[in-house]
């Protein structure tokens, strides 16, 4: 019995998403995103990727490549330079929560 629920919670924690982030905190902040990002996460101009249903592990690695410099755009690296860490993973959380 002790097998059964434990591969039970182990398939539902799987298939829940968790974030790190605080998604409502993404999504609060995440209007300074929308104008080449897209209101939803999905961009109107080719040249900028859509966010929305990426990965929030890659997200946030992408914005602290930015920040650092280590991933070399000037709009991104200004962008993402006034985030703190927590703001990083609420986008990154928020992101990776929409369809």
């Amino acid at each position: 019995m002790k097998k059964i629920t434990l591969a039970i919670a182990t398939t539902v924690m799987m298939a829940s998403p968790v974030f790190a982030g605080d998604v409502a905190a993404g999504k609060a902040k995440a209007g300074m995103c929308a104008a080449c990002h897209g209101a939803a996460g999905i961009s109107a101009v080719p040249m900028y990727p859509n966010l929305a249903g990426q990965k929030e592990t890659y997200l946030a690695k992408q914005l602290k490549d930015f920040k650092s410099g280590t991933r070399k755009d000037p709009i991104m690296g200004a962008m993402a330079m006034g985030l703190s860490d927590a703001d990083v993973a609420n986008l990154s959380a928020y992101y990776a929560n929409l369809k």
